[in-house]
């Protein structure tokens, strides 16, 4: 049973005066990921939103301690610190529950410019959680293209429109053997909270993935941030699971569209929604172009779905 909203402990670790835009997905998902794990935890940040609204030092926007990384050294970072945490138990040094190493971290900084090493940390097997929270192009820095960028998405660098689909990043993750990998967004709040307390109690290194629509970059209002996570899900755009040792299971609403219970609605009123995909909808081979987008979403759901079906 998830989680309700209702349920939510108290405790904040994103406190206020924080600088994040209005709407925020990003601020909203860490208030969510900061009730399930508390304040027992060390938090890493490569350049991103998250560091640019997190305050001018001394001051800090995180009730954890923070470690502002470079671009590519997530994973290596994440895994010398908890390495440090063990020797430190090793050698009685550290006493009680040691704290949950956290790098959190946007999708430039998962997909591409610090893939390697985070994929070496999962090789390795290194006991940290590593979020990505996923706006789908950088911008914190302008609005660029991603491997995160969808197919046919405006950006800085893509003005005619992406056309190359998005990598699947948490199944990347998930061939690399690790324990527990997870899809979530802002919009089911509870859901993202039990994947977070799971991953916690799990030891090795642990792969979450939130869907954070950017009101800036995806070019729609401020307040419909939560309506757009919604939306991804209920189109298949965005599909909610997670894998135990490699087995996968699906949330609802995606588990009602993977079980064929219901159908996933159609992804051109998503589109239309979001001031990126313009240029798209307006264009001549408009009807060819979101037959494209829909052809991804399709043939992703299609995969997942027997791809669910292997086992270990």
């Amino acid at each position: 049973m998830t989680t309700s909203i209702k349920q939510l402990p108290d405790i904040e670790q994103v406190l206020s005066g924080n600088g994040a835009c209005g709407g925020c997905p990003a601020t909203m998902a860490l208030r969510i990921v900061g009730k399930a794990l508390g304040s027992n935890a060390i938090m890493l940040l490569t350049p991103s939103c998250s560091v640019a609204s997190m305050g001018m030092t001394p001051k800090l926007g995180y009730n954890w301690p923070a470690i502002n990384i470079c671009f590519a050294t997530a994973g290596s970072s994440g895994s010398g610190i908890a390495h440090a945490l063990e020797i430190m138990q090793e050698k009685g040094r550290l006493q009680g529950e040691p704290p949950t190493v956290f790098c959190w971290v946007g999708d430039g900084g998962t997909y591409d410019i610090g893939f390697q090493a985070l994929s070496a940390a999962a090789e390795r097997n290194d006991n940290m959680i590593f979020f990505c929270y996923n706006n789908e192009a950088y911008s914190n820095t302008g609005v660029q293209r991603s491997g995160a960028t969808p197919r046919g998405s405006f950006t800085t660098t893509t003005p005619a429109g992406k056309r190359q689909p998005k990598k699947n990043m948490a199944l990347l993750m998930l061939e690399h053997n690790i324990p527990y990998v997870a899809t979530a967004t802002v919009a089911y709040p509870g859901d993202l909270y039990d994947k977070v307390v799971k991953a916690k109690s799990i030891p090795g290194l642990k792969y979450i993935e939130i869907l954070a629509p950017c009101y800036l970059g995806w070019q729609f209002d401020m307040p419909e941030t939560v309506q757009m996570s919604r939306m991804a899900v209920r189109s298949g755009a965005w599909l909610l699971w997670e894998a135990d040792n490699g087995k996968i299971s699906f949330n609802n609403p995606s588990s009602l569209i993977i079980s064929g219970k219901k159908d996933a609605a159609p992804v051109d009123e998503y589109l239309m929604k979001q001031g990126r995909f313009k240029r798209l909808l307006k264009g001549p081979d408009a009807d060819q172009r979101i037959a494209e987008i829909q052809g991804d979403i399709d043939r992703e759901i299609a995969f997942m779905r027997e791809r669910a079906k292997i086992t270990f």
